[in-house]
């Protein structure tokens, strides 16, 4: 993995803790609870990818009504499971 894409990743990591930091601050909850629209923008997938998440059950939800819930720990949990460490570095020849 070139070092651009490592800190494009842990960009993304620090900008998913900082956001679930001002969500806890905004929501008396502990768990915090993620719309549709927030875990899209948050994921930067479309809605049809997180509905496919859903119905392939790689993320949990809950539904109140017609409106689905995220909690920000299962989205987390779901970029821990699949982050993939390189262990030994290709060389590339220009």
């Amino acid at each position: 993995m070139e070092a651009v894409v490592f800190k494009q990743i842990m960009a993304r990591f620090d900008k998913l803790e900082q956001f679930i930091i001002e969500k806890k601050k905004l929501n008396p909850l502990t768990e915090v609870w993620l719309d549709v629209s927030d875990a899209c923008n948050l994921l930067k997938i479309s809605k049809r990818t997180l509905q496919s998440y859903r119905d392939n059950k790689i993320i949990s939800y809950s539904r109140v009504s017609n409106k689905i819930y995220f909690k920000a720990t299962d989205i987390e949990k779901h970029l821990n499971d699949n982050y993939l460490e390189v262990s030994n570095k290709r060389r590339f020849r220009y």
